[in-house]
């Protein structure tokens, strides 16, 4: 089913806006269309604006920053500045620079501090987690090893007083008796030793 032509009077509309209200309505554009691409212009008007404000109002709160954390607002501003500046722009001036440092009153810290605090990558975080893991599992190993002597120390002393206990109790007579005097000795010295 075909659309209707508009009703065109030529007087009021040139012949360019009559040929692009049709090609528009046929080509599925109509007024929508056009709606929409003018919310879209707005909007792009209203982030440049957006953009030209925050601009302005940078350095709004440089006076309340905590004076301990001040060198790491600092850093950031200036990489903030950094990414905003045009690729084709050269950097800040010497002078632009040293004023910058003069209006805001650092720490003992300064801005040439910042490499202490570069992030590591993911490849670093995960050769130290790695590291760390290695580490543990040495110690680890370690301590078990010396619990392995220890415990292998104590069953031979546990193993040779048994086995000497074991010879004197079993020793006999020339008519092969048991030698009640030895096991009555062993006796003594183990009551002697408990108490």
């Amino acid at each position: 089913m075909k659309k209707p032509l508009p009703d065109v009077s030529f007087k009021a509309k040139s012949f360019a806006d009559v040929f692009n209200s049709i090609f528009l309505m046929f080509s599925g554009r109509g007024f929508a269309f056009r709606r929409k691409q003018k919310i879209e212009r707005q909007y792009r008007k209203l982030l440049k604006k957006g953009r030209k404000v925050h601009s302005k109002h940078d350095n709004q709160f440089t006076d309340t920053y905590p004076e301990h954390l001040k060198h790491l607002y600092l850093a950031e501003e200036e990489m903030l500045k950094k990414r905003r500046r045009a690729p084709g722009v050269s950097v800040l001036s010497e002078e632009k620079l040293n004023k910058a440092v003069d209006t805001c009153t650092f720490s003992y810290r300064s801005v040439t501090s910042e490499g202490k605090f570069k992030k590591k990558t993911s490849n670093q975080k995960a050769k130290e987690e790695y590291e760390k893991i290695k580490a543990e599992r040495a110690r680890k190993k370690e301590e078990a090893e010396k619990r392995k002597q220890q415990r292998e120390a104590a069953q031979r002393l546990y193993k040779q007083k048994k086995m000497e206990a074991y010879k004197i109790l079993s020793k006999k007579t020339k008519r092969g008796q048991p030698n009640l005097n030895l096991q009555m000795d062993f006796l003594l010295q183990k009551i002697q030793q408990n108490t």
